[in-house]
């Protein structure tokens, strides 16, 4: 059975390109198009699609306000698809993930766009992976209880064995958040509960379209308490700063303790990669690592929670009631490289506990306070 998209885009142009690239993959259909949200309203409930792609700007309704109606009435994956070129247009991308979309994807900016160009093979893979994600709208998010911590006792046969010593050893130096599909969302609970005088630094990787990263700090930057920035080349980690790994590069720690950036070739199709980051934090910070592990396709960054595991640091999954995707948390999982299976929404207090029982006089959990610019 092919996956049904439904075009939303104020562009003839850029319907007939995004139409062309889709209908050239034998499992996707296009089965509408609209030019405006309202037109699509009207017609998504009785065409049922798969998938959504909608650009942010449009006459009458924009891209917002739509996917809000969208999630409240119908609720279906959506990919915003736009060229957010503007530093506001970024913002606003952002925004419709917070308000329920999916991901994010470059408009094609060629009408002439081969249906084989490696732009139009990213997209299809992209639908694919959207039409088989789990949708949250903002108010059902999982809220269970932890899980217990793994003992190599209560391991599975194949998987790493994991001490738990870490728990109560060496105060927590820095923390590792890998994330894929869904990840700009999960990050944005993780990273808003989080106070500006946390006593470590964290370190970000996050799956996107080329093009978007800066759009995602600037976003993340505007809702957090901390500071929120990409990592520089030959910089040393700050307490109370999150940085994300650039676009085009795998980010690491040198024998110094500074950002290192690679150019080596991506690990498992991903540069950055999550698992090439985590093996450098392990290396480098050991046993005073706390590894995250969010919703993702694949299983970039498994490799690196054990290697986080291994050392003695603290890793955490996050569940599949939770996750867009259970793709990467699953794969950690299945390794044993998992300490603890968490709810997002369960997350950030956990990790709190952790850095407040390392770090007793440097951390009160409820003083936000304000950002350090």
């Amino acid at each position: 059975m092919s996956i049904k998209v439904f075009l939303v885009d104020d562009s003839p142009v850029a319907l007939i390109v995004l139409k062309r690239i889709l209908n050239s993959s034998a499992e996707i259909e296009v089965v509408g198009t609209a030019h405006t949200a309202k037109e699509a309203l009207a017609l998504i409930p009785t065409i049922k699609p798969d998938v959504i792609c909608t650009d942010f700007h449009m006459p009458h309704m924009d891209g917002l306000e739509f996917t809000q109606e969208i999630m409240a009435n119908c609720p279906r994956p959506i990919l915003v698809i736009s060229t957010a070129v503007q530093r506001e247009d970024t913002y606003n991308v952002f925004q419709l993930l917070n308000a329920g979309a999916v991901d994010v994807f470059p408009k094609p900016k060629n009408g002439l766009l081969n249906e084989n160009s490696q732009l139009a093979q990213d997209l299809i893979r992209k639908i694919r992976i959207l039409s088989g994600v789990r949708v949250f709208t903002r108010r059902n998010r999982s809220s269970e209880s932890p899980r217990r911590v793994n003992s190599p006792a209560n391991l599975p046969a194949s998987s790493t064995s994991i001490s738990t010593s870490s728990l109560i050893s060496k105060p927590i130096r820095i923390v590792g958040i890998g994330a894929s599909t869904g990840g700009p969302q999960a990050l944005h609970t993780i990273l808003t509960q989080l106070p500006a005088n946390l006593s470590v630094p964290i370190i970000c990787i996050q799956h996107i379209s080329e093009g978007f990263l800066q759009g995602l700090v600037n976003w993340l930057n505007v809702q957090c308490s901390l500071s929120v920035q990409i990592a520089r080349n030959g910089e040393i980690p700050q307490n109370g700063i999150v940085y994300f790994a650039p676009e085009r590069y795998h980010l690491e720690i040198d024998r110094q303790g500074r950002f290192l950036y690679s150019s080596a070739p991506p690990l498992a199709g991903h540069r950055p990669s999550i698992t090439v980051t985590f093996q450098s934090l392990a290396r480098y910070y050991s046993d005073r690592t706390v590894g995250i592990l969010l919703t993702g396709m694949g299983r970039d960054g498994a490799d690196g929670m054990a290697a986080i595991a291994q050392s003695n640091g603290i890793t955490i999954a996050q569940d599949e009631a939770s996750s867009v995707v259970f793709g990467m948390p699953k794969e950690a999982i299945a390794l044993g490289a998992a300490h603890q299976i968490l709810a997002i929404d369960a997350i950030t207090s956990v990790l709190l506990q952790h850095i407040e029982r390392r770090h007793p006089q440097h951390l009160k959990a409820n003083d936000r306070g304000s950002k350090n610019i």
